[in-house]
C-alpha cells in the first residue's frame, strides 16, 4: 500500500516538474500584429480626396481611412530566422503600387541564417526593412505621428541579400546589401544593374546612436541608364530620461543622363525633438527642409523645383499599453505654388491628422 502511494505520488510530481519545464521552453514561434487607423484632413480639399504625391502615409484626405494593418509570423532560433508579414492599407497602395500581383501586400518576407557559431554574422534574403532611415511604416515607434519628408522619399523596404554584423557589446553594426533597386521587390523591366548598399550604425552609450546608410544604383531600364549615389545619416541623442533630439540629413546626386558626368542633386536636413511629459503623454515637434530642383525624386514642373520647408508639432496618449492616439499639426510651405485649392495654386499645405494604433 506504502508503495503504491509513493508511486502515485511520484508520478504527480514528475508530471508537475515537466509541466512546469514545459510552460519555461519558449516557442520559437511568435505571431504579432499592428494596426493604425486615420484621419487626415487636408485645408487644400482636394476633390480626389489625396494628399500630394510626395506623401506616402496617410495619403487620403478628408475620410476615415486605414494606413497599415500586418499580421507577422516570426520564426528565431540560434541560427535560423524568419518573417513573414502579410499587409493592407493606404501606406501599401502608395508604397506597393509598382509591384505585381499578391506582391502588393506582401510587407515583409525573409529568412536568415547565423554564419559563425562564435561571432554574430548574419546573412539575411527576402524583402525586408530598409537599411535607410530612423523612420518606418509602423506608426508608434516614430517620434512624430507623420513621417518626415526625407522618409517619405527615400526607401521604406527592399529586397535583395544583407550580410549583418554586430559585436559582442552590441555597440556597432555593419551590413552590405545586394539590392534589386531603390524600394523594388521586382527589378525595373530592362535593368541589369543591381544596387547595393552599405550600412555603420554605432552605439557608444544606451543614450546615443550614430547612423550612416548609403545607396548606389541604376533605378532605370540599361537603355536609359542614370547611376544614383545616396547618402543618409543621422544622430538620436537621449538627453535626459524624457527628453530626446533626432537630427537627419540626406544627400543625393543621379547622372543627368547615361554616360553623364553631370549630376543632379537633392538634399534634405531635419530635426526632431520629443519630450515626455508622463508614462502616457508626450509632445514632438520637427522642423525639415527638402531641395530637388531639377526633381529627381519630386517633380513639379516649376522654375525652382520642390523645395519646400516642413514644420510640424504633435501631442501622444498612450491610452493602454498597447494603444497609441495621436494627433499633429503640419504645414508645409513651398518656393513655387505646387500646392492647389480652389484650382488655384498655392505655395502652402496644412494637415490636421490623428490615429490610432494598436499593437500586439
Amino acid at each position: 500500500m506504502k508503495l503504491l502511494l509513493f508511486s502515485a505520488i511520484s508520478l504527480v510530481t514528475l508530471r508537475s516538474v515537466a509541466a512546469q519545464d514545459s510552460s519555461q521552453v519558449s516557442s520559437p514561434v511568435t505571431i504579432s500584429g499592428y494596426l493604425e487607423a486615420y484621419y487626415n484632413h487636408d485645408f487644400n480639399s482636394p476633390g480626389n480626396h489625396t494628399a500630394p504625391g510626395f506623401l506616402y502615409n496617410f495619403n487620403r484626405t478628408n475620410e476615415v481611412n486605414l494606413n497599415l494593418a500586418f499580421m507577422k509570423v516570426n520564426y528565431a532560433t540560434r541560427h535560423v530566422r524568419a518573417n513573414i508579414a502579410l499587409a493592407a492599407g493606404t501606406y501599401m497602395n502608395a508604397n506597393y503600387s509598382a509591384e505585381p500581383g499578391v506582391l502588393k501586400n506582401v510587407y515583409e518576407a525573409n529568412v536568415g541564417v547565423k554564419l559563425s557559431g562564435k561571432s554574430n554574422v548574419w546573412l539575411d534574403a527576402g524583402i525586408m526593412p530598409s537599411h535607410i532611415g530612423f523612420e518606418s511604416a509602423i506608426g508608434k515607434d516614430n517620434w512624430t505621428l507623420s513621417r518626415s519628408l526625407l522618409a517619405e522619399n527615400s526607401p521604406y523596404f527592399e529586397a535583395g541579400l544583407k550580410l549583418g554584423y554586430t559585436t559582442k557589446d552590441e555597440k556597432l553594426y555593419l551590413s552590405a546589401m545586394y539590392l534589386n533597386g531603390w524600394q523594388r521587390i521586382e527589378r525595373v523591366d530592362g535593368n541589369s544593374t543591381p544596387g547595393f548598399g552599405t550600412q555603420v550604425t554605432y552605439k557608444p552609450t544606451g543614450k546615443v546612436t550614430l547612423n550612416y546608410s548609403t545607396f548606389i544604383g541604376n533605378d532605370k531600364p540599361d537603355s536609359v541608364r542614370q547611376m544614383r549615389y545616396f547618402h543618409n545619416a543621422y544622430s538620436i541623442f537621449q538627453l535626459t530620461n524624457r527628453l530626446g533630439i533626432i537630427a537627419g540629413f540626406d544627400f543625393g546626386s543621379e547622372q543627368k543622363m547615361k554616360g553623364s558626368g553631370r549630376y543632379n542633386t537633392w538634399y534634405t536636413p531635419v530635426l526632431i525633438a520629443c519630450l515626455s511629459l508622463s508614462d502616457k503623454v508626450r509632445i514632438a515637434a520637427r522642423g525639415e527642409y527638402y531641395q530637388d530642383k531639377n526633381g529627381v525624386i519630386i517633380g513639379t514642373g516649376t522654375p525652382h523645383g520642390f523645395r519646400t520647408f516642413g514644420y510640424s508639432i504633435n501631442f501622444d496618449y498612450l491610452i493602454v499599453q498597447n494603444v497609441m492616439w495621436r494627433m499633429e499639426a503640419r504645414s508645409l510651405n513651398s518656393r513655387d505654388a505646387i500646392f492647389t485649392r480652389d484650382d488655384i495654386a498655392r505655395k502652402q499645405n496644412f494637415f490636421l491628422t490623428t490615429s490610432v494604433a494598436l499593437s500586439f
